[in-house]
Order: C-alpha cells, then sequence, then structure tokens
C-alpha cells in the first residue's frame, strides 16, 4: 500500500501535563513543534489529513488550514489521545490512516515505509504499529477506520490506554531500528536534549561539551572512557580542551621550540604519523573556532569548565553546585539522591557510560 491511498492522522490533544505548558507551541528554530511536523507532513501524498485536537483555537484553525489539513474537534474532552485517534478514525474517507502524536520533533515519514509491506485491503489487519527497542508505538502506527468503534467501547468504559484496544485487534509489530525518530519531547529535560540536537544539525561537526564547576571533577577521565565506546562504533572523535593555566607542547631545545623562541606566531611541525600546529593569538581563541580545523572527525568532544557551548554534559561529584544553564543537556552526577528539579534535566550516574555513550550518540544525530 501507498500513502496516497491512506489518510494521516495527527494527534496533538495539547495537555502537556508533564511538560507543564502547551508543548505544542514550545520553539524549535523559529517554529512550534507542531508546526514542524506539519511542514514534514505538507511534503506527503496522503489521500486526506486531520490535525486531531482537543479544542478549538484560532491559532491551531489557522495552522490547519495553511498547511491543508482539516481541524477535528475532540467529541469528549480529558479522554486523551485515544479519543483523538477515534476521532480521526471514524472521521477519515480511507481504509487505512497513519496516526502520529506531534511530540516526535525528530520523525520521518520515511521511517513508515516497513509498516507499509504487506498492508492492504486483503490482509485483514486492523493495526501495523512501529516496534523500537522492544517498544510498541501505538502512536507511530496504521489503523484502519473500523477500529473506531473499538476505541469508542473502551472509552465508554474508562480505559484510555491505546495499547489496551489493540491487544484485542488483528495487528502485525514491524521492527524499526530507528529509534531517535520516535523520541517524544514529554518534560522540560526532554526539550533540552532536542535543542541540544537541534544546535548540532546546523554544524558541519557535531558538537558535545563536557563541563563541571570545579577542576578534580573528572571531565578527562570521563572524556578518555568514553572515547573508545565511540570509536567502538565507527565514530571518529576529536577533542579540544580549554585550560586556564597555559600549555607547552614542545620541550626545550627542539627546533619548533627555537622557532617560537626566535618569536614565530605560528610552528607546524608534519611528522609521517601526523602533525600539530601551535598559532601564538592576542587573545584566548575561541574553542568553536579552534574544533573546527579538526579534519577527518565525525564528533568533536569538548573539555571546558566556562568556554564550553550546547550542548554540554555537566558533571557533578559534590563539589561546588552542579552547573545546569540553558546549554546544558544532561547532569552526571555521583550522588542520584542529590537531583535538580524533577523534570528539569535528565540525571545519571557519573560512571554510567552506557548511558553517556546513548546520550552522546543522540545529541550527534545517530541512533543507539
Amino acid at each position: 500500500m501507498d500513502i496516497s491511498e491512506m489518510s494521516l492522522l495527527l494527534i496533538a490533544g495539547g495537555k502537556s501535563s508533564r511538560m507543564g505548558q502547551d508543548k505544542r507551541w514550545l520553539e524549535l528554530d523559529g517554529a512550534s513543534m507542531l508546526e514542524w511536523l506539519l511542514r514534514k507532513a505538507q511534503r506527503q501524498a496522503f489521500a486526506g489529513r486531520y490535525l486531531c485536537v482537543e479544542r478549538e483555537t484560532p491559532a491551531l484553525l489557522a495552522l490547519a488550514q495553511q498547511y491543508g489539513f482539516e481541524l477535528l474537534v475532540d467529541e469528549q474532552t480529558g479522554l486523551g489521545p485515544m479519543e483523538g485517534l477515534r476521532r480521526g478514525l471514524a472521521a477519515m474517507q480511507t481504509q487505512y490512516g497513519l496516526a502520529i502524536s506531534c511530540d516526535m520533533p525528530f520523525f520521518a515519514f520515511s521511517a513508515m515505509k516497513p509498516l507499509l509491506a504487506g498492508l492492504d485491503a486483503a490482509s485483514g489487519l486492523q493495526a501495523v504499529l512501529a516496534e523500537t527497542d522492544g517498544r510498541r508505538q501505538p502512536l507511530a502506527a496504521i489503523y484502519h477506520r473500523d477500529c473506531a468503534p473499538h476505541f469508542a467501547k473502551a472509552l465508554s468504559t474508562g480505559e484510555r490506554k491505546i495499547g489496551a484496544v489493540i491487544a484485542r485487534l488483528s495487528c502485525r509489530l514491524v521492527p524499526v531500528p530507528r529509534v531517535n525518530c520516535f523520541f517524544n519531547a514529554n518534560t522540560p529535560a526532554d526539550m533540552r536534549l532536542v535543542r541540544g540536537r537541534l544546535a548540532n544539525s546546523r554544524r558541519e561537526i557535531p558538537l558535545v561539551t563536557v563541563s563541571a564547576p570545579v577542576s578534580n571533577t573528572g571531565k578527562t577521565t570521563f572524556i578518555e572512557r568514553l572515547i573508545p565506546r565511540l570509536r567502538a562504533r565507527g565514530i571518529r572523535v576529536g577533542v579540544v580542551k580549554g585550560d586556564c593555566h597555559g600549555y607547552q607542547v614542545d620541550v626545550a631545545g627542539k627546533d619548533s621550540w627555537r622557532f617560537a623562541q626566535a618569536g614565530a606566531d605560528a610552528v607546524a611541525v608534519v611528522s609521517p604519523a601526523g602533525y600539530f600546529i601551535e598559532r601564538r593569538t592576542e587573545k584566548r581563541a575561541s574553542l568553536l573556532s579552534v574544533a573546527a580545523k579538526l579534519e577527518d572527525v565525525d564528533l568533536v568532544l569538548i573539555e571546558s569548565r566556562n568556554h564550553g557551548t550546547m550542548p554540554k554534559l555537566s558533571l557533578w561529584r559534590g563539589l561546588a553546585e552542579p552547573v545546569i544553564d540553558a546549554e546544558t543537556a544532561v547532569l552526571f552526577a555521583s550522588d542520584l539522591t542529590v537531583q535538580p528539579e524533577e523534570g528539569t534535566v535528565h540525571c545519571y550516574a557519573i560512571d554510567d557510560l552506557t548511558q553517556a555513550e546513548k546520550i552522546v550518540c543522540f545529541l550527534m544525530g545517530r541512533d543507539f
């Protein structure tokens, strides 16, 4: 089956209880999260497009009209995404509809192609769901319009979980390896990760800063342990270190040292195994500008207390106060009993290198 034979149901209820504000309107690079998905959908050849919301507002109606969607309003409020799904399935004219949640900022319609294989009117399937890393995705799934009465019956009995209804349907699970495609932004902590990844999407080479409030927190050791894990994934890693104490890359008496002592503004040494360039500057060079000079790498890790950039992995070992600023994506702490306000930033054990590897892959735009 082709998407031109089915409808698109964009489920955008708007309660956003864990986010603390209506996440549909959270800004991502000049547009709301909802509009990001509407833009992507506009380029797809669906037979029908429906924006399913709990309540109509002038702003939602304007967006729906701008991007060629029919706005569908829940017939009963307070019932969650299942009511939006039921409403969309009941209204669409095609046999099948693709239901997508509006809170997946990195969703790609191309990831849904495996779900279409073998799906036709004669298949008898009522639902086809993406499955990623062992998790079902009920709001990244294809449903037959005959599912609408099943959802209506469940709602009438007080059932709110879509998965409970799916368990009673003729359903197929399709493994989809692109885990990050289905990342849900449900909390302010999730949005920190989203904005960090978006910052890297604008760069030629992605960057991740490893930061800490004071020295002797273990930034160097953290990076040293992380690099082999990333290299095992085929990721070529460059490192830029900020050091307020100065440095010396050559020893007294060597030719390069003699050139520098004579007043050379830059000295380069090339050998069969590599090269280095030492450049004198009147003021401290930007770590970003130095990172841009690294060649043949897929990722740059920046070690710095005060001069890094978004996204940052903030380390904390109980020394001073943990740094959680606007550029912080995740906190890695030695004491997980002392955490920031719930939901504001994701916090993991400082020795959890598996999670660190996973987070870095996400921030650089790769699936784990």
